[in-house]
C-alpha cells in the first residue's frame, strides 16, 4: 500500500511563502517520493479535507506565529477531527509560545536565562536588561521565528525598536554567535541523526541563511549531545518524529537551549549524507 503523505505549507498570501519553503519541501518531498509515497503540499490555512492522508506533516506551516490564533483553530479542529498529525496535536500547539523554556529548566535542561515581559515595550525591555546586568540583550516575541521582529539592545544606547503588543521575551547577547555560532541536533524519532552549525555574518546576529548567516555540517561535542538530550527528555509527548533542539554557547562556554524547534522546523536534510533517507524511513515508521 502507498503510504499518502501532506505537508502542511506557509499561506500563499504571507511572506513566507516568497522564501526558501519549495526548495526545503524538495528536499523532504524527493527521499519519501523515492520509497513509493505520495507526497502532497497543502497550504495550512486553506488545507481542505485531509482525512484522506495517513499522516499529515506540519514541516512547512511558515510564518504561523503572525496568524497564532488561526493556527490553534486549525490544529484544534483537526485534532477533533482525528486527522494523524505529526508532531502531535499538543505539540504544536505549545511549541508556538517560547514561553516552553520555562517548563525545560524546571526539568533540568541547560536554558539560556530568560526575562518574561508582558509586551514588547522598548522602556521594559531595557528596564529588564539592566536589572540583569546585560550589557547586550536581544528581545523578541514569545511567539516567533526567523528572527522575526528580534532586536538587539546595548548598554549605551536607547532602545529604539518598534512597540508590539504580544507578549515578549528578552535574552542576554551571546557572541558565540558570531563565532562558534549556534548548533543545531536534528532527532528523528527520538533518536540523533544529524547537527549543523549555523553563523551569523559579520556585524550581524541572526544565524538563519536568509540574513546571510553560514551553514555547515558538524559532528556535535558530547557536552552538545547532552544539553540536546536533556531537552528532548523533558517532552512528555516523546518521542517526536521530528525535533530540532538550537544550542548556543553561553559565556562560560557552556551550551544552553536556545530554541526547541517542534512545529515547522528546517531540518537541513541537504547538509549531510544519509540525511534524507533517515528522515524518510522515520516518516514512514509512523504509517
Amino acid at each position: 500500500m502507498t503510504a499518502q503523505l501532506c505537508i502542511l505549507t506557509p499561506d500563499p498570501d504571507d511572506e513566507a511563502a516568497t522564501g526558501r519553503w519549495t526548495e526545503v519541501f524538495a528536499r523532504m518531498a524527493a527521499p519519501l517520493q523515492a520509497l513509493g509515497a505520495t507526497v502532497e503540499p497543502r497550504p495550512w490555512v486553506d488545507a481542505g479535507d485531509l482525512s484522506g492522508f495517513d499522516l499529515v506533516l506540519a514541516l512547512m506551516v511558515w510564518g504561523n506565529y503572525r496568524a497564532v490564533d488561526r493556527w490553534l483553530a486549525a490544529v484544534a479542529a483537526w485534532d477533533a477531527q482525528g486527522i494523524r498529525l505529526h508532531n502531535p496535536a499538543s505539540v504544536l500547539t505549545w511549541n508556538v509560545d517560547k514561553i516552553y523554556l520555562q517548563r525545560l529548566a524546571q526539568a533540568g535542561a541547560p536554558v539560556l536565562p530568560t526575562a518574561w515581559l508582558d509586551r514588547g515595550d522598548p522602556e521594559l525591555a531595557e528596564a529588564a536588561r539592566q536589572a540583569h546586568g546585560w550589557d547586550e540583550a536581544v528581545v523578541k516575541p514569545r511567539r516567533s521565528g526567523g528572527s522575526y521582529r528580534t532586536e538587539r539592545l546595548r548598554s549605551g544606547a536607547p532602545a529604539n525598536f518598534e512597540p508590539f503588543d504580544s507578549p515578549a521575551m528578552l535574552q542576554p547577547f551571546l557572541p558565540a554567535v558570531g563565532t562558534t555560532g549556534e548548533t543545531s541536533l536534528i532527532f528523528f524519532n527520538g533518536v540523533f541523526s544529524h547537527a549543523v552549525r549555523k553563523v551569523a555574518a559579520a556585524g550581524d546576529f541572526r544565524v538563519q541563511p536568509d540574513w546571510g548567516g553560514q551553514v555547515s555540517a558538524i559532528s556535535p561535542a558530547p557536552d552538545e549531545q547532552a544539553a540536546a538530550q536533556a531537552a528532548l527528555n523533558a517532552i512528555e509527548e516523546g518521542p517526536l518524529l521530528y525535533a530540532r533542539i538550537d544550542l548556543v554557547r553561553d559565556r562560560d562556554g557552556r551550551p544552553v537551549v536556545m530554541e526547541l524547534e517542534l512545529l515547522e522546523p528546517d531540518l537541513y536534510l541537504g547538509e549531510e549524507d544519509g540525511a534524507q533517507a533517515r528522515f524518510a524511513r522515520a516518516v514512514l515508521d509512523r504509517v
